[in-house]
């Protein structure tokens, strides 16, 4: 089984910056080359629906970002150490959700495109 844990959520005040980190392991890991996958960020605000962030194709060469994320946040990726990020700067209240990292064999912005999805981690921001 596949696992990725996030990490790098927290609390902070709006204006601030936050660096999220989503790292690949499991016992099958061998079977699952991270290079040969897509990483996509998810976040999911209390009450609404899990939406798309931010997405770095397998090479690390493509990106898409959503509306509210572009000029903001950054996603990046290192396949030597099976990882992925993202850098969140000027961080507003509406900001506040679950974030959930993902993986897909191909580089979409489609929640159903995603296979494995790690446990999520908390991003508060105050005004």
């Amino acid at each position: 089984q596949v696992q990725l844990v996030e990490s790098g959520g927290g609390l902070v005040q709006a204006g601030g910056s936050l660096a999220l980190s989503c790292a690949a392991s499991g016992r099958t890991f061998s079977d699952f080359t991270f290079s040969d996958y897509a990483m996509g960020w998810f976040r999911q605000a209390p009450g609404k629906e899990r939406e798309f962030v931010a997405a770095i194709s397998g090479s690390g060469g493509n990106t898409y970002y959503a509306d509210s994320a572009k000029g903001r946040f950054t996603i990046s990726r290192d396949n030597g150490k099976s990882t992925a990020y993202l850098q969140m700067n000027s961080l507003k209240p509406e900001d506040t959700a679950v974030y959930y990292c993902a993986a897909a064999p191909r580089l979409t912005t489609i929640r159903l495109g995603y296979n494995y999805w790690g446990q999520g981690t908390q991003v508060t921001v105050s005004s």
